[in-house]
């Protein structure tokens, strides 16, 4: 999970949106403050766990006499409808906290799901489907955690620990793929890998002889993909992006290419059917 910080900034942000300065204002006229309760996660349709830990997390950060027992683990497969999560407090908090605690799962359950299916589309291949920057602002550590829980891959996770030229940074410096790949070795730490975003066939060569790393080809059909596996076997690594979809992944896998970067694993995956149910006032005898 990540570090207990990082997710405790993104809760206190997520309730303070909640909740501003006036509280629950339903669940304050309702619930007697001193009520007990009990309630459950269900998972209501297939899918790959993803967040249960951070589900978790969001009722004890706001209330740590809530008990919460996970009844599985993330990166499990649901095949059917069934209870993941038993609660227990303060009913008061259970409320409170329920629809930012299913605002994560869903989410991360969701990226999770479609990054296995996207893993099993390219199984048995050499061919890795990775993730992008493209998540939702200040979920990016929860975000690629979903995406391993999945069976997919990593990217660089920020700005800071991978080098990749895109086509803006290359107009920056004039155009150039071979200036951008000279800068970035003279001033990049040595064993950081260098990938560069080229958009036409022509450049790939330039790209190879400039050093690179790492080749992304963008928005490439099959058949420019496939002339740029032959040029750049055994000299380059390749990674195709742009235009990707699950069903696309078997063809390219075939084409012999060494990555595929597909946004929608974190910007487009949709949210899963989990659901809190209270299940009343209780003793907690």
């Amino acid at each position: 999970m990540p570090a207990d910080a990082y997710l405790d900034r993104l809760i206190d942000l997520a309730l303070d949106e909640d909740l501003s300065a006036a509280g629950d204002v339903t669940t304050d006229a309702l619930i007697d403050p001193k009520a007990q309760g009990r309630a459950e996660l269900w998972a209501k349709e297939e899918m790959v766990l993803s967040g249960l830990l951070a589900f978790a997390r969001v009722f004890e950060r706001f209330d740590p006499s809530v008990e919460v027992t996970l009844d599985d683990e993330d990166g499990e497969w649901m095949l059917r409808k069934r209870r993941v999560a038993r609660l227990f407090g303060p009913l008061r908090s259970l409320l409170i906290c329920e629809r930012t605690a299913l605002n994560i799962v869903q989410r991360t359950s969701g990226i999770a799901t479609m990054a296995a299916r996207a893993a099993e589309a390219v199984k048995g291949t050499k061919l890795k489907v990775l993730d992008t920057r493209k998540t939702a602002p200040g979920m990016r550590a929860l975000s690629k955690l979903a995406v391993r829980h999945g069976g997919a891959w990593n990217h660089r996770f920020g700005l800071f620990d991978g080098v990749l030229i895109k086509d803006n940074h290359i107009a920056a410096v004039g155009g150039s793929v071979t200036e951008a790949l000279k800068r970035a070795h003279a001033h990049c730490p040595r064993l950081t890998k260098i990938e560069v975003e080229i958009t036409r066939l022509e450049q790939l060569e330039e790209a190879i002889e400039g050093g690179a790393h790492v080749v992304l080809l963008d928005n490439m059909n099959d058949a420019q993909i496939a002339q740029a596996v032959k040029k750049g076997r055994g000299r380059v690594e390749l990674e195709v992006s742009g235009g990707v979809t699950l069903e696309r992944l078997p063809a390219l896998a075939k084409l012999g290419v060494d990555y595929v970067s597909l946004g929608a694993l974190t910007h487009s995956a949709r949210a899963m059917d989990l659901s809190l149910e209270i299940l009343g006032p209780k003793s907690s005898k």
